[in-house]
This record gives structure tokens, sequence and C-alpha cells, in this order.
């Protein structure tokens, strides 16, 4: 009755060609947009699921509904392949390929190929924050970034890994972990040709180009191309650190703890697949694999030299600088190296930790431990070129070779 009612109405106010509602501001040029609106107010939804009791005002849009049960996806793209169960997806599926982005924000620029993706891109200019996490206070600009803090208080991880027993609170997490498996590195440098396989690593990759360090701590001049470096770097003007529950020492970052929990634990979940090597960090079989593939990706730009990992150049860099940070507090003497330090330390200690397991020999040295290893084995391992006379220490090889100059 109160949709006749509506629609006589507006018949008699025809000479503007247009049905409005009497209840909101909707107007309509023909009858039929009134009577299909009149539906939003009367909440008419004579179409219901049988699996789920979810209710639709349209045959269509419950058969939309339906697929969600079934998985059924009868629209494919032609382009990759990729299927979805409503038409509208898949138009929007299409515009990845057609790089086509119609919806454009008035205040940067940035072009959208969907009206909710600028809505959400909007509210980044006006700073609001209209959804707020109930448990701790923290507010939100996006919906679905609210839904992803939530599992950090839930613990809820629906993305499991097919491959392996990993699950993950972001698909973005899950698709990164995927390329351990599959060796996938879809990002690449321009400039040198290393590829990653994250879109961020590229990115503080580019900047060991350009010198950029975009993240500067507010409490002295240092500036850093990582956050994570900044974070870190915060906690020595904070004196905040994690703790080891087992031994009590304390530790700037938390990446850092968990690493060494697993001295703790002889935990090595990083596995080299060549040699079968395993290793507590993964910067460690990163920097192992050089070994089998040769990669020498630090160069010194004085002489040229390579060098499979940076603490090797830094080091190396000192011979041109002459710069000895290394000091010891008994003498004075300066050295180059930190592992130079240790072993001249030593000398004011009388400590011998390396031992000999044969004759109970014992040495401030390892070194010096695997020369005295030869006298009981006989090991030879240096040649002379010219008459082929072999010795167990290059030293003598040195002086060897002076009879031949």
């Amino acid at each position: 009755m109160q949709n006749h009612t509506a629609v006589k109405n507006n018949e008699q106010h025809s000479e503007e060609n247009s049905y409005s509602c009497q209840i909101c501001d909707f107007s309509g040029l023909i009858d039929a947009d009134l009577l299909e609106h009149m539906e939003t107010h009367t909440k008419t939804e004579a179409h219901s699921c049988d699996i789920c009791g979810s209710c639709f005002n349209e045959t269509d849009t419950l058969i939309q509904h339906m697929q969600t049960h079934s998985k059924e996806k009868p629209y494919s793209c032609e382009v990759c392949g990729s299927c979805f169960n409503e038409t509208d997806t898949l138009i929007q599926h299409m515009q990845t390929h057609n790089k086509e982005k119609p919806y454009s924000c008035e205040v940067c620029g940035s072009c959208f190929n969907e009206t909710d993706t600028l809505l959400q891109h909007m509210q980044t200019h006006s700073k609001e924050k209209p959804y707020s996490c109930e448990v701790c206070a923290y507010s939100f600009s996006h919906k679905t970034t609210l839904v992803t803090h939530m599992r950090t208080h839930t613990g809820e991880k629906p993305y499991s890994c097919p491959l392996c027993d990993s699950s993950f609170s972001v698909t973005a997490t899950l698709v990164n972990h995927m390329r351990t498996h599959t060796g996938e590195k879809p990002y690449s440098c321009k400039i040198c040709g290393i590829s990653f396989s994250q879109k961020i690593t590229l990115v503080g990759h580019i900047r060991t180009h350009t010198g950029e360090k975009a993240y500067s701590c507010k409490v002295c001049d240092a500036s850093f191309s990582w956050r994570h470096t900044l974070v870190s770097h915060m906690r020595i003007h904070t004196g905040e650190k994690y703790q080891c529950k087992v031994c009590g020492v304390f530790i700037s970052r938390k990446s850092n703890l968990t690493s060494h929990m697993r001295t703790h634990s002889r935990e090595k979940p990083f596995r080299c697949d060549v040699c079968g090597s395993a290793f507590g960090q993964k910067c460690n079989l990163v920097t192992h694999m050089r070994t089998h593939t040769g990669e020498k990706p630090y160069s010194c730009q004085v002489c040229g030299f390579c060098f499979s990992h940076k603490p090797s150049l830094v080091t190396h860099m000192r011979t041109h600088t002459g710069e000895k940070p290394h000091s010891c507090e008994v003498c004075g003497c300066s050295f180059s190296q930190k592992y130079t330090l240790v072993k001249h330390m030593r000398t004011h200690t009388g400590e011998k930790p390396h031992s000999c397991q044969v004759c109970g020999a014992s040495f401030g040295v390892k070194e010096t431990l695997t020369s005295h290893m030869r006298t009981h084995t006989g090991e030879r391992p240096f040649s002379c070129e010219v008459c082929g006379s072999s010795f167990s220490q290059k030293a003598h090889l040195r002086v060897h070779l002076r009879k031949h100059n």
C-alpha cells in the first residue's frame, strides 16, 4: 500500500518527470525505479539461502551468493585464466591487465581502478581513522587493517602453507613465504641485476646504490636506510632491551633475541640444499651459499678486491685507511680487527683455549694448533714450485724460497 501511495503521489507531479520517495531523498525517472527503491525500506527479502539462511530481495543476488558455498567460479579471465564467481569482480580484475585506472585522487593525483580503493586512499589525506581496536584502542583508516590487527590479539593465522606447517595472519606474508619453496625472485634491481623475493627488500637494496637514508633519528643526527635499523637505534636512547630468559643477557632487537635463543636450543632451521650444512641464522646461510656459487658481491672501490660478505670488505678497507679501531686496554696496542685484539689479549692473560687432543699441548691461537697438529699427522701442505720440496708451515716455505732467489 505504501508503494502504491508513493507512485500515485508522484503521478500528480508528472510534469516534472520525476518519481520521489516520501521516506528519503531518492528520486527516479520512471516508476519502476521508485518501486525497486522502496524495497530497501520495506526490507522484502523473499529469497533465502537453503545452506546458511541468508535472505535476499533479488534472485540474481541469491544465485551469486550460492556460488560462495559451491566454490563455483563461472567467470574466467581471457588473459590469465583467473576465475571469479561474479561478473563485477571479473571486470575489476580485467583492469589489472589493461592498466585502466579511471578513479583519480583530487589531492595527489593517484589513480585507482576501484572507487572503494580511492575512498580508502582519501582517508590517508584526511587523517581520518574511523576503525578502532576494542582491545588496545589503536585506530585505523581501513577496516581490513583493523581485521588484520585483531589477529595480533587473537593469535589467529588463517592462511596456511600447503607445502609445510607454517601459518600466517596475512595473505601477503603467505605469498612471500611461498617463494622460499619456489625460489621465485620477481623483483630485480635495474642497476646491478640482483633479484629479490620481496619488493621491500629491493627498495632497501636500491638505497645501497643511491645512498639514500630516509629514516632519521629525532634525538641525534643519525640516519638509516631501513626503518627497523632506526627502531633498533632508538633503543640506544631509550635503553629498551629484550632479555634472554636462559642466560639473562640483554639484546636490543627482538629478531636478534630469536637468533640468540638458538645458541641455547642448538636449533639450526636454515639448511643448505647443496651440501646439507645447517645454520641458526638465515644471513649465515646466505653467506655460506656463496662458497658454492663463488659470488662476491662486495668490491673494494680502491683496489677492486671482491669479497663474499660485507664484514670482510669493511676489514679490508682498513688496509687502505690505516684505521685500527680495536685497542688493548693493557698496553695500548691497536688493531684493525677485533679478532686480532682477542688473540693479543691472551699474551697478557696467558689463556690458551686451543688444546691438542694427541699430546695435550695448549695454544692461544687456533692457527698455531693447526700447525702443531701437522707434527703428528706429517702433513706438508706448502710446496716449493721450483724444486718440489714440501713443508708443514708456510713460514718454513718462505725461508726455503730465499735459497732460490
